[in-house]
């Protein structure tokens, strides 16, 4: 949003904009090569060792010969959004002024497709860089319904997927996130209420009440994301969508007594589970 311009300076943009100018300049710098290196080892080693905080992190990293200090490594995990104690890769930050709503969940019988649907944001390294992921996902099923890459966390990535899965796909009756602010905010919110659908949040750190997602996150990451080097956000959206048109169409999910989320997902609703047309 912010550009060279003759007539306003940045300071001026920064002011307009609500940011403090080193925000600007900050975002601008990145993180160099060594940086985006450890992210991906801390992002890797997260996935096997979720109660590892930054003093733990960084005694494992200096085992594997990296000179590391753990104010950096504090501000790494802090940037992927991982905190420990719990599995959950909290890449999504709750805002004091948005409304919280309760859980619906607990103890409710999960019986058909579009009965609940749930979405979560991870983190993606490419070479150079990283990107954010949010996937759209049918409980039952399992199915991801629509899915979008970002190179920020605004919320707008967000809401284009959840607008996309709702034009797909019948209207579910619950819609499940956790209490990050991209899933609090205006414009998921009204998107949700506009189509009469109950919204229904994690409670604070219980990352086992959308642990389905979760389960997502970890398929994929170790399946695709931890076997390529991404070059670019490019390569990235190639190769994690080919993953996911596998995962729904052709990966034998074993809680799905052995068949594929497009399987349950279709036959449930009473269609071919080849193209999704009435059987």
């Amino acid at each position: 949003m912010i550009q060279c311009n003759e007539k306003l300076s940045l300071t001026r943009q920064c002011a307009l904009l609500k940011i403090p100018r080193s925000t600007f300049y900050s975002v601008c710098k990145g993180e160099g090569a060594y940086n985006l290196k450890l992210m991906r080892m801390i992002d890797e080693t997260f996935m096997e060792k979720p109660f590892f905080g930054s003093r733990q992190m960084m005694r494992w990293l200096r085992m594997q010969g990296y000179s590391v200090g753990r104010k950096r490594i504090r501000r790494l995990m802090k940037l992927l959004g991982l905190d420990a104690i719990y599995q959950k890769p909290n890449t999504s930050k709750p805002h004091p002024e948005h409304k919280i709503y309760p859980y619906l969940l607990r103890h409710l019988d999960i019986i058909r497709p579009n009965q609940v649907w749930c979405s979560d944001i991870t983190y993606i390294p490419i070479r150079g860089g990283f990107l954010y992921l949010v996937a759209i996902m049918d409980w039952y099923s399992r199915k991801v319904l629509s899915w979008r890459l970002s190179n920020s966390l605004e919320a707008s990535f967000c809401v284009e997927a959840l607008e996309e899965a709702l034009s797909n796909y019948p209207v579910p009756e619950i819609f499940n996130t956790d209490q990050g602010s991209q899933f609090t905010g205006h414009d998921w919110i009204e998107a949700l209420q506009e189509a009469k659908i109950k919204i229904s949040m994690d409670g604070k750190g219980r990352w086992m009440d959308n642990v389905f997602i979760e389960r997502l996150w970890r398929s994929l990451k170790y399946e695709c994301v931890y076997l390529y080097d991404f070059e670019d956000g490019r390569e990235a959206r190639r190769k994690i969508g080919a993953w996911i048109k596998d995962y729904n169409k052709e990966r034998p999910h074993s809680a799905l007594d052995g068949v594929p989320p497009d399987w349950v997902y279709y036959r449930s609703s009473g269609l071919n589970p080849m193209n999704g047309m009435a059987a």
